[in-house]
């Protein structure tokens, strides 16, 4: 199922097309270097937007981990993986923002 992007990541693609489409290009360059397969990269990322406390990143990377073949068992170990690094407050809230997809 395609999900709709956000209105401000869209209008931000409009009004700056050329920063938008840099930054696109930088995403596929970080991504293709080094021996990584996809799902393991989709799980990095989440882990990252877990451990910076962003809601539309842990939706993001989450939705983009399940479409790369990630398990929702899976996604949800990186969340408990957080735990000793962010503390339980954080985790859960991960979590929550994590199972937002999984339902």
């Amino acid at each position: 199922m395609a999900h709709k992007l956000p209105n401000a990541y869209q209008s931000f693609q409009e009004q700056y097309p050329d920063v938008f489409n840099a930054y696109n290009q930088l995403g596929s360059a970080v991504h293709s270097q080094g021996p990584l397969e996809e799902t393991t990269r989709d799980l990095v990322k989440l882990a990252l937007a877990i451990g910076i406390g962003s809601e539309g990143a842990v939706h993001s990377h989450t939705r983009k981990a399940l479409a790369s073949g990630a398990t929702p068992e899976e996604i949800r170990q990186v969340v408990l993986l957080s735990l000793p690094t962010i503390g339980f407050p954080k985790m859960m809230a991960a979590l929550t923002w994590v199972e937002d997809i999984l339902k």
